[in-house]
């Protein structure tokens, strides 16, 4: 469906690009309306929800955020949200909707431990982690290093037995095909790894930055933009998307989607983007979060980091082009998620290349120390306690009827 909506964008776009001026608003709009109206609680990432569920431990508030109902509207939504031209990916949702058929798998069995709950819940993450990417190694990673990295119970091997089965099938439902395609291309130790420490270092300040940004508007945007928005948030996405509309205006398109072709294109060496288009495309990730639309950050990120190697490319000539694009992918993904093993792993498997496995692990480290220094919290947790802390806010104001009878007069 994702490329569904890529498809009638690139339609869009090539009828006439100003036309996006009227979309982009009019859909974020519309998508705001039905996150608030028939599909309550789809906004967000996804990943920052399935987080809190492991921590949640009412189960009425787990069946609400893992609703199947809730897991079609992350689907329609973020499709139609790559149609409008905001800046998302489907990883994000995906992790939540894989979450959702689990834990819909577990109360089908009649499962009412917490831990048994929690393992399905961990195991469906991973596995739409993996479908998203095709990548079911990074996929085990991510439910170890992100979605239970603050888990109390240690991850048992009935844990990571189903997490294993569910990549396992995501890879067989979907095929064997890479991301990037194969990239044979090598990091040798030397003068070439002067790329490694400008990536590490480059893709850390602009993740850790990106990260911090994020966190700060999750608490309210300050000032009276932070008022507009609470008060009248579907006017609020109006304007974000009028503003995707303008940055796709001057990126020609470049900045719409989930950055794929973009990120393909200048690790294959077929484009050459300047320094504005990670710019730019940094940009437009902000302004579509802060919309409050369903979407990911794994592929815009992707992206994103794929253009600052592309750009850094042009001043380390002892490097070959390719390999410096994966470092500054892996970089920046670092900086963003600061999950240095899966950042590795994730763009190991999507280039089908280890050779370049060292290289990649130096720099993601490299990016993680400098994110943190500029982060000192995981973009995603900070979410997760975020949204359980709305929702404690929500069941504190509206507690539950309660069930004592009242006694006779």
């Amino acid at each position: 469906m994702g490329n569904w909506a890529a498809d009638v964008r690139h339609q869009i776009v090539a009828w006439h690009p100003a036309a996006m001026l009227v979309v982009a608003p009019a859909g974020l709009a519309l998508i705001t309306w039905a996150t608030r109206t028939i599909f309550k609680g789809a906004q967000g990432s996804g990943i920052p929800q399935t987080i809190a569920t492991l921590h949640i431990e009412n189960v009425a508030v787990v069946d609400r955020v893992l609703s199947l109902k809730t897991s079609l509207g992350k689907i329609l939504l973020t499709s139609f949200g790559l149609i409008c031209g905001a800046s998302i990916g489907r990883e994000g949702p995906s992790v939540q909707v894989g979450a959702s058929i689990m834990h819909a798998f577990s109360r089908l069995l009649g499962q009412s431990n917490i831990a048994a709950r929690r393992s399905m819940i961990l195991a469906g993450g991973a596995a739409g982690m993996a479908a998203a990417f095709n990548t079911p190694l990074a996929g085990i990673m991510f439910a170890i290093e992100e979605l239970s990295h603050s888990f109390e119970q240690k991850t048992s091997g009935r844990t990571l037995t189903v997490v294993v089965l569910s990549g396992v099938t995501a890879i067989a439902l979907i095929g064997n095909y890479t991301y990037f395609g194969h990239a044979d291309v090598d990091v040798p130790v030397g003068t070439a790894w002067i790329a490694v420490l400008t990536c590490g270092i480059l893709g850390g300040l602009a993740g850790g930055s990106f990260s911090a940004i994020l966190i700060k508007a999750s608490r309210g945007i300050p000032g009276r933009v932070g008022q507009f928005a609470a008060t009248r948030p579907i006017a609020f996405a109006a304007i974000c998307g009028f503003i995707l509309a303008l940055i796709g205006l001057v990126s020609k398109g470049a900045t719409y989607g989930t950055g794929y072709d973009q990120a393909s294109a200048i690790f294959n060496g077929t484009e050459h983007y300047p320094a504005s288009f990670f710019v730019l495309k940094y940009l437009a990730m902000i302004v579509s979060y802060c919309s409050g639309i369903p979407g990911g950050m794994f592929a815009p990120s992707l992206a994103i980091g794929a253009g600052i190697g592309g750009w850094v490319e042009q001043f380390l000539p002892h490097t070959t082009p390719g390999a410096v694009v994966l470092l500054g992918t892996v970089a920046y993904f670092c900086g963003m998620s600061q999950s240095p093993l899966t950042a590795t792993i994730i763009v190991m498997e999507m280039c089908d290349n280890q050779q370049v496995t060292l290289a990649l692990l130096a720099t993601s480290f490299l990016a993680f120390g400098v994110s943190k220094m500029i982060c000192p919290h995981s973009l995603y947790s900070c979410l997760a306690d975020r949204f359980m802390e709305a929702n404690d806010r929500a069941a504190h104001h509206n507690p539950p009827p309660s069930d004592k009878k009242k006694p006779a007069p």
